[in-house]
C-alpha cells in the first residue's frame, strides 16, 4: 500500500495538487494523509511562555483546521469515490517543515504531493518558499504540481541528469513505481558544455541503464546549452508530462534551484516535478 502525504493550506493550489495525486494513483491501493499545520496569528515568544492553552486560541485555530480538513476529505470522497483510497486527516500545531519530516518518518511516507505555491503565492514565482524548503530539507520523494495544472497521464517523462550520481535503487524506485503504472517513456537528458563524459560518468550511466532495462527508455545528450534552456527546448519538442530530478548537492539541481534567484532561472515549470532526494531516511 502506498502512503502519500498531502500537505494543504486549503488554497486552490493545494486542492489542485491533491486532485493530481488522487488521479495519478487511482489504480493503486493508497493511504493519503491530509495534513494541515497551523500556528495562531499572534504566535510569538511571549505567547508560548504564558501557555497558549489558557487563552483557548490554539483550540479555536485547531477546530477551524479540523473543520476545513474534514470539508476537503468529504470533497475527495464525493469527487473521486475510489474504494482503493483511504484518507486520514492530520492537524498539527507546528510549522510545516518539522511536521512533514516527523510524518514522513513515523508513517513511512512514499511520496509527498504538494502545490508549488501557497494561497498568497505570486504568479511570477516558480516555487513558493515552502516547496523549496521541502526540497532542501525533507528526505522523501516530492511531486510538486504547478498552479492550475490539470491532470495528464505521465506518458512522457523527462529525467535530466549529469551522471554525477552513483545511482542506487532508492533513487530510481520512485520513478519505476510511477512509470510502471502508465508504461511511460523515460527520456534521460544529459546536458554538457561540449565535454565528453568522464569515466565516472560513463560508469554511472551504465548503472542507470540497468535499472531501466525493462522500461521504455531513451538517452539524449545536448551540449552548449544551460540546463533550463535544454529542459525548455526538450519540452517544446516533446509532450512532457512529468519532469524528474535527483536532488544531489553536487549536481546541477543545486545550481539550478538554489544558487540563483528564482526570477533568473530562465524557465517556468509547467508540468509536475518529481524531486528525489540523494539521501533518504536510513539510506546513504
Amino acid at each position: 500500500m502506498k502512503k502519500i502525504l498531502l500537505p494543504t493550506d486549503f488554497s486552490k493550489n493545494s486542492w489542485n495538487a491533491i486532485s493530481y495525486a488522487l488521479q495519478l494513483f487511482k489504480n493503486e491501493t493508497c493511504k493519503f494523509y491530509l495534513l494541515n499545520t497551523y500556528t495562531p496569528i499572534i504566535y510569538h515568544v511571549e505567547y508560548v511562555l504564558v501557555q497558549p492553552a489558557q487563552f483557548g486560541m490554539a483550540d479555536a485555530v485547531r477546530e477551524s483546521a479540523l473543520k476545513q480538513l474534514n470539508d476537503f476529505k468529504e470533497k475527495i470522497a464525493t469527487t473521486f469515490k475510489n474504494p482503493k483510497h483511504t484518507i486520514q486527516t492530520m492537524a498539527a500545531f507546528n510549522t510545516l517543515i518539522p511536521e512533514i519530516k516527523d510524518v514522513v518518518e513515523v508513517k513511512e511516507i512514499d511520496y509527498i504531493v504538494m502545490g508549488t505555491k501557497g494561497a498568497t503565492g505570486a504568479k511570477e514565482v516558480l516555487f513558493g518558499t515552502n516547496t523549496v524548503h521541502v526540497f532542501k530539507n525533507v528526505k522523501c520523494p516530492i511531486i510538486a504540481i504547478p498552479d492550475g495544472f490539470d491532470f495528464e497521464t505521465p506518458h512522457e517523462v523527462l529525467f535530466p541528469t549529469d551522471y554525477e550520481i552513483d545511482y542506487k535503487y532508492h533513487h530510481i524506485k520512485p520513478i519505476l513505481n510511477i512509470i510502471s503504472l502508465y508504461n511511460s517513456r523515460v527520456n534521460v537528458l544529459n546536458v554538457s558544455y561540449g565535454y565528453d563524459l568522464s569515466e565516472t560518468q560513463k560508469s554511472h550511466k551504465k548503472i542507470l541503464e540497468t535499472y531501466f532495462t525493462d522500461s521504455d527508455c531513451f538517452y539524449h545528450s545536448v551540449s552548449n546549452q544551460n540546463v533550463p534552456e535544454a529542459i525548455t527546448k526538450f519540452q517544446l519538442r516533446n509532450q512532457v508530462n512529468l519532469l524528474i530530478m535527483i536532488n544531489n548537492k553536487r549536481s546541477f539541481f543545486e545550481n539550478l534551484f538554489f544558487k540563483s534567484k528564482v526570477n533568473q532561472i530562465g524557465f517556468h515549470l509547467n508540468v509536475p516535478f518529481l524531486v528525489i532526494p540523494a539521501k533518504t531516511l536510513n539510506k546513504s
